[in-house]
């Protein structure tokens, strides 16, 4: 039986403190189930600019207390928290904080890293893949471990901790963890450790570019939900894929009675042929009925029902919204 859909907005930025709040008010009173932030740092110059990345202004931890506030029935998360960027006890500390303060509305969103030359402006270690992975593995442990009951206990390669428990403790017990990415190692973990399954590019490169759009057509979303099944089947709570939430960000959404034309403008750009943007899964272009569709059809092919527009589409993709949430 497919998940009823459900719909998020994700703000990089913000004009204003008026402008934030008005951001995740609007989210909430258009239908959308989640207001989200990035979680990006550098400003504008030749480290961001040669990342691709665009500029977020806000800092994700505190822009969302804001969101919380401005708030109230919203969930709110970050799509996703770097946990390299962080001390992971004091990330744990923070997130229990947001949950606490929203009263069970975070979405906790993780990602172990992927934006290099954001790392290299900061100075945070970039370490291989598989090294970021294994930190980004015992960060979740510490996460739960902290969240539930009983002293925190890790001695791990990377992250340590014990002789405490973690507080304040969850109001509506853990929140959901949602966990993103678009290669093989990562989503396997997804499978076997989260509750929300984030789609998005392999994004090895370490910048955005046609590589990573490359990465995330049909043919190769399909092999992604293989990967996520596959790390399922390891869980140890008794669940399997099919009680996992598949969301995705709809990078490029263009609500338009001019599909053809704005599918032959915009393929270009990805080094894609027009016909593979259009059954793109993170591309929905064309009117609402268009996007309608292919949005249910994802669903029967891919198992997606939760799909994530930029801040800029809210006004333009409500309609859909309010098709189709909770069908």
């Amino acid at each position: 039986m497919s998940r009823p859909f459900r719909f998020g907005v994700q703000s990089y930025a913000a004009e204003s403190p008026q402008d934030w709040r008005d951001q995740a008010r609007r989210a909430e009173a258009l239908g959308f189930s989640t207001f989200s932030v990035a979680d990006h740092v550098i400003g504008p110059g030749p480290a961001l600019a040669a990342t691709n990345h665009p500029v977020q202004n806000v800092a994700a931890m505190p822009a969302m207390a804001v969101a919380i506030e401005a708030t109230d029935t919203i969930s709110v998360g970050s799509r996703v928290f770097c946990t390299d960027y962080r001390q992971p006890v004091v990330f744990a500390k923070e997130l229990a904080t947001l949950d606490f303060f929203s009263d069970g509305r975070l979405e906790l969103g993780l990602g172990c890293g992927w934006l290099q030359g954001e790392y290299e402006a900061m100075g945070v270690r970039w370490d291989r893949a598989g090294v970021r992975i294994d930190r980004f593995e015992e960060t979740i442990d510490v996460i739960r471990q902290s969240f539930g009951d009983g002293p925190v206990e890790i001695n791990g390669d990377h992250v340590n901790a014990s002789g405490f428990e973690g507080l304040p403790k969850p109001p509506k017990g853990m929140p959901p963890i949602m966990i993103g990415g678009g290669a093989k190692r990562i989503l396997g973990i997804a499978g076997r450790e989260a509750d929300i399954v984030s789609l998005n590019f392999d994004n090895s490169s370490g910048k955005i570019g046609p590589d990573g759009v490359g990465s995330s057509t049909a043919e190769l979303t399909a092999r992604k939900i293989d990967w996520i099944r596959a790390g399922a089947e390891h869980r140890t709570d008794g669940r399997g894929f099919d009680d996992l939430e598949i969301e995705i960000g709809a990078y490029f959404t263009v609500v338009t009675d001019q599909r053809d034309a704005t599918l032959g403008q915009m393929a270009p750009m990805f080094a894609l042929e027009p016909e593979q943007l259009a059954e793109h899964p993170h591309a929905l272009i064309g009117s609402v009925d268009t996007i309608c569709d292919q949005i249910v059809e994802r669903r029967e092919t891919y198992g997606i029902s939760y799909i994530t527009f930029g801040a800029s589409n809210a006004e333009a993709t409500a309609p859909i919204v309010e098709r189709l949430a909770g069908t």
